[in-house]
């Protein structure tokens, strides 16, 4: 029988833990005293140097993940106060002040409900019993589900929580090996392409979440206008280059059932629940007639599903299963965004950038080439998608800025390039799951992440920026 994935032989990491933890701790706090104690460079303000050492080492921290990511945050933020790279404290908390961080509530909320009801797992099943015994269609349905269901189930880590299970169920019911191709093809596209779907929607998870704050305000409509067609065709062309990749599974004999992953009627909590995410999806797609910003649907469906004798979880539920983590890595990711854009650090960076890529400035598609080679260069080094948007965002829009291209495009660019990939088997909460669960190993996931970095930037030149240009976003405005 073999190993558990989840086995540790602690007699012989035991001796090396202890290095690899003052590794993990030290090279951050090396880093973050070497920026600040160095002299002054030229063009940069000390409070602009001590801005970038604290982002510096917040970004190192989120990389080696030595502590918490909130707790990394939260660290960032008070020393932002203690070193003196912000003017007052009300500055350095200025992400708790933004709407972006009760929005992130609020979707949790609604996703944590449709979970609980039964909902998301009954439309997932409904999906799969589409495919009628077809690997193939199976595997067609699941990409188009994870578009559909963010519509429901707008975290990608719930839904992909939520998922697993139940593919993993339609695999036992065929008899399918964990090893076998075709069930990697599954669980890779789960953990790798699952995501694709919710970026796409402002109301889909952190990274839009994050990133639709870091560009600027937006609404649900403007986002979904911006980043359907870019992110739909990177799932679609992923999707395909993960099947052509473990082809061979999806040649198995065609007589096929999926009646394990029947339910029975309807109750009246998936109804609720249906009724909740339809009428709040509905509040986010009207939003160009009533102009209510997406916290205050987000916030209304909050309310709605805790009310007592009327929503669908207690208060208790609520505290206790909300991931409020992701509340203060976004409002602390934001502060120190803010801390390095208001300190003049990220126009210093940029301008660093610029000098290295000036050579390119009469063509504009290499200049953006430059930036999303860099921002992946970025994201080999910083899993955590957090850190690396807070990072690269400013930054990219500050270097388009001066060397004459939209800085929108240009942080869009690098959210589209950023969030495409996944490199390390503990790239996202839910992707460690799923690849464990289907022994996917590392070297596997690299592999294909370094398949869809191509698939990201090749989207991003032919599919992109011509679009973004007939939407009223030019590369060149």
């Amino acid at each position: 029988m073999p190993e558990s994935p989840d086995f540790i032989d602690n007699t012989a990491t035991a001796p090396v833990r202890p290095v690899v933890q003052i590794f993990k701790f030290g090279l951050p706090l090396v880093l973050f005293a070497a920026i600040i104690l160095a002299p002054t460079p030229e063009g940069l303000t000390p409070q602009g140097q001590r801005a970038l050492a604290v982002m510096a080492l917040a970004v190192a921290l989120w990389a080696s993940e030595a502590l918490p990511i909130a707790v990394t945050g939260l660290v960032g933020v008070v020393l932002l106060i203690l070193v003196g790279a912000v003017p007052d404290t009300e500055a350095a908390l200025y992400g708790f002040s933004q709407p972006v961080a009760y929005f992130i509530i609020g979707i949790l909320t609604l996703g944590l409900a449709v979970q609980r009801s039964g909902l998301a797992e009954r439309m997932a099943a409904y999906l799969m019993r589409l495919a009628g015994g077809s690997p193939r269609l199976l595997y067609v349905q699941m990409l188009f589900s994870f578009a559909a269901l963010t519509f429901a189930l707008p975290s990608a880590s719930t839904r992909g929580a939520i998922m697993v299970h139940v593919y993993e169920q339609v695999m036992d019911h065929w008899g399918i090996s964990r090893q076998s191709p075709l069930n990697k093809a599954v669980m890779m596209a789960l953990g790798a392409l699952n995501r694709l779907g919710s970026t796409a929607l402002l109301a889909g998870g952190i990274t839009p979440v994050v990133a639709s704050a870091l560009l600027g305000d937006f609404s649900w409509t403007r986002w979904f206008v911006l980043m359907a067609v870019p992110f739909y065709s990177v799932l679609v062309v992923g999707g395909v280059m993960v099947y052509f990749y473990y082809r061979a599974g999806f040649k198995v004999p065609a007589a096929m059932v999926t009646e394990a992953v029947s339910r029975g009627p309807m109750d009246t909590r998936e109804i609720k629940a249906g009724l909740i995410a339809l009428g709040t999806a509905l509040l986010w797609f009207t939003d160009f007639a009533h102009g209510l910003h997406p916290t205050v649907p987000a916030l209304i469906a909050l309310v709605v599903i805790l009310l007592p004798g009327v929503g669908l979880l207690t208060w208790r539920e609520f505290e206790t299963n909300i991931g409020w983590s992701n509340f203060f890595v976004i409002a602390t990711s934001l502060s120190l965004a803010q801390a390095q854009i208001a300190s003049g650090a990220a126009e210093w960076f940029a301008q660093i950038l610029v000098g290295g890529v000036e050579s390119f400035k009469e063509s504009p598609h290499l200049l953006l080439l430059a930036l999303a080679v860099g921002a992946t260069a970025v994201r080999l080094m910083m899993p955590n998608i957090t850190g690396f948007l807070a990072f690269t965002i400013p930054v990219a829009m500050s270097t388009g800025a001066a060397l004459g291209l939209n800085p929108l495009v240009c942080g869009l660019a690098v959210v589209l390039v950023g969030d495409s990939v996944v490199y390390y088997p503990a790239g996202s909460a839910s992707s460690v799951i799923i690849f464990q669960r289907a022994g996917i190993t590392a070297p596997e996931v690299f592999r294909i992440g370094v398949l869809m970095t191509l698939v990201a930037i090749g989207i991003l030149f032919a599919v992109a920026v011509p679009y973004w240009g007939l939407v009223g976003e030019p590369l060149v405005p």
